[in-house]
């Protein structure tokens, strides 16, 4: 797993955080981009990745009704924050706003790629 956040966040140079969250909210493995500064503290970090695995469980919900979530993408002001959803794992990750939509849809789709055998 170590491998696979490290070629997510080599994969731009405006990447900022990668983790790997197992279905309890628990960090399985996680990176941030050299140079880079967490904008959060570890224990809010850990606190947030806890909220995105109970959030993968109230969206499974409604996967019946409007199918599977693909990825979810939230833009905040400071990061750009991402979502995937493996069969046993999510995939977390961050960076920075100012990168263009279609960039960041390419770096959605190599992702997908890279961890659809979690």
């Amino acid at each position: 797993m170590v491998t696979i956040v490290e070629d997510i966040i080599n994969l731009d140079p405006q990447m900022r955080f990668a983790a790997i969250i197992d279905q309890n909210g628990n960090i399985i493995e996680s990176i941030m981009q050299s140079g880079k500064t967490s904008l959060e503290s570890q224990k809010e970090e850990e606190h947030f990745c806890k909220q995105v695995s109970q959030r993968r469980q109230m969206r499974k919900q409604f996967d019946k009704s409007l199918g599977k979530v693909r990825y979810v993408h939230v833009e905040r002001e400071k990061v750009t924050q991402m979502v995937i959803y493996t069969a046993q794992f999510t995939v977390y990750f961050t960076m920075e706003p100012e990168m263009t939509m279609e960039n960041k849809l390419q770096i959605i789709n190599k992702i997908k790629k890279m961890t659809s055998h979690l």
